[in-house]
């Protein structure tokens, strides 16, 4: 069962889909919907344009990231080795031309499949790519030409020119798996939020049920590049959240950075943490895997879906959240536990979790309503949030 905040009311759109991910809405309002891929499933994976009254039709397959160019006229969508790019018709809701392979090189060594996108409002013609990493904990991420957990920008304004990953231009590295991007709709601010490590150890000890915390991250802007090319850490360093249950936390608060046993060996230390990355300009609580980010329009809330911890005990996350923002940044420190305002959550919370929602792609339509997809075990489904009061959720 599905719980609104108090204020806020759930309306179910569409059920039946196999694990919805990515949403958008095109100039005609209708609402585009990237379908992940899943074993023993593949005639299921692509992407599919819905009318709100109308079954709709599929497109092409692929599996999780889904953008549109700010025109409306280029859609981009991506596979796990793969960006594409087809010349899309609103009215018609079709491609009207060839898949274009726009971005290759991503690696053949596997890890998380999915490549985010998002086409940038503020920078017309450029797209960003975010890349996970291969496996739990990555060496190769140290090396910042092997493409592994970073987030790299794309001129696409040549729809004929092919792109290596790792000749992108660097925003951020050191990510262990960034699914969520974000622009700020006012001064363009880069964001992400990022999924940590699994069954993480300090001096010898668990902790994983706790730490590390899932980062919400800022990188700057495409004209004030500061930030650009900066290293968070992954995967010697990660974000605190719960300090009691750290081994050796003296000087550690929620959002610094602090290494681990995988690390140690490498000559990480707490320091280093501390000195040398980037720390989150959030912290969400362990293992909520945050997955989307939909600002309003005037820049002052951003709402994001988590879609739930699988290895912690009780459960956690499954939520669509809001974060507050002033001026461009979040009202909340990096060591608040404050920051999250929960809008939708899983009523119960067993532990394997199959009856729950679990929310990924999540964007806005043209009335300010607030669109959502859940992509839980045995629901796939889309949700319209209003507000109770009648007022828009923009």
């Amino acid at each position: 069962a599905v719980t609104a905040a108090k204020g806020f009311s759930a309306y179910l759109l569409a059920k039946g889909l196999t694990s919805p991910r990515g949403l958008v809405f095109d100039p005609e309002g209708h609402l585009l919907v990237s379908q992940r891929v899943t074993e023993g499933n593949s005639k299921d994976n692509g992407i599919f344009a819905l009318k709100l009254k109308d079954e709709g039709g599929c497109v092409t397959p692929l599996n999780h990231g889904l953008t549109l160019s700010p025109d409306g006229k280029t859609l981009y969508a991506s596979s796990m080795t793969h960006v594409y790019a087809w010349p899309y018709d609103a009215k018609s809701m079709k491609t009207t031309g060839e898949a274009k392979s726009i971005i290759t090189g991503f690696g053949a060594r596997g890890g998380h499949s999915t490549r985010t996108l998002l086409a940038l409002k503020k920078t017309p013609g450029t797209i960003l790519v975010s890349r996970g990493s291969v496996g739990n904990l990555d060496p190769e991420a140290r090396n910042v030409n092997s493409g592994d957990s970073q987030i790299r920008a794309f001129d696409v304004s040549d729809p004929f020119k092919e792109h290596k990953y790792t000749d992108g231009y660097l925003v951020g590295w050191g990510l262990r798996n960034s699914v969520g991007l974000g622009e700020h709709p006012v001064d363009g601010g880069i964001w992400s939020n990022e999924n940590g490590n699994d069954n993480m150890n300090r001096t010898g000890q668990g902790i994983h049920n706790d730490s590390p915390g899932e980062e919400i991250n800022y990188h700057g802007t495409m004209k004030n590049k500061e930030r650009h090319g900066k290293n968070f850490g992954y995967p010697d360093c990660v974000a605190a959240w719960n300090i009691q249950g750290i081994p050796n936390n003296e000087g550690l608060s929620i959002g610094k950075q602090f290494t681990h046993d995988y690390s140690v060996s490498n000559g990480v230390t707490d320091g280093k943490c501390q000195k040398d990355y980037i720390p989150p300009a959030i912290t969400l609580p362990a293992h909520w895997a945050p997955i989307d980010i939909a600002f309003n329009t005037n820049g002052t809330v951003a709402y994001m879906t988590s879609k739930g911890s699988w290895n912690r005990n009780p459960p956690d996350g499954f939520k669509l959240f809001a974060i507050t923002f002033k001026n461009g940044k979040p009202i909340h420190s990096s060591s608040s536990k404050d920051a999250v305002i929960p809008i939708l959550s899983s009523t119960h919370l067993p532990k394997d979790c199959p009856d729950c929602i679990r929310p990924t792609g999540v964007t806005f339509d043209s009335k300010g309503r607030l669109f959502v997809a859940s992509s839980g075990a045995t629901r796939g489904e889309i949700f319209i949030v209003v507000r109770n009061d009648g007022k828009s959720v923009d």
